[in-house]
């Protein structure tokens, strides 16, 4: 009797930090069930756009979208225009889910500066993604 081949039911599945200016993304499949930044889209009217061709790229069955919230759990201002993006986002025919996004960007920072390299603001966002996505999968595939 053969394995079963655990990348045969595999999922794509991506990630957004959505902020004022950019958006971060990153990129995860459920057989590796690792988060990996993928790239920022700047947010200015193309942002649909560039999402879709990037959906077409990676072919994703869910789309994680960071949910902010303020250190009590309490919506904030950017709460409120995350859900309006995400409603956006349901033209794309792809299940979406919202993470908790707590802290994520001061991660990918800490996380960016420990490298001792330069990066750039956008690796933030991108970063922060990731960490949403690992989040998500730790959460439902057990990483």
């Amino acid at each position: 009797m053969s394995e079963p081949d655990p990348s045969r039911d595999s999922k794509s599945i991506i990630a957004l930090d959505v902020g004022d200016k950019r958006i971060g993304i990153a990129h995860a499949d459920t057989s590796t069930r690792i988060a990996v930044a993928y790239t920022t889209v700047e947010v200015d009217g193309l942002e649909f756009e560039r999402l879709r061709e990037i959906i077409a790229e990676l072919e994703p069955s869910i789309m994680v979208v960071g949910f902010p919230r303020n250190q009590s759990g309490s919506p904030t201002k950017q709460t409120e225009k995350t859900k309006a993006f995400a409603k956006q986002l349901d033209r794309f025919g792809i299940e979406i889910v919202f993470q908790d996004e707590s802290l994520t960007s001061v991660l990918a920072e800490k996380y960016l500066k420990s490298l001792k390299k330069p990066y750039a603001k956008a690796e933030i966002d991108s970063h922060a993604a990731a960490i949403i996505l690992g989040d998500y999968l730790e959460i439902n595939f057990g990483v």
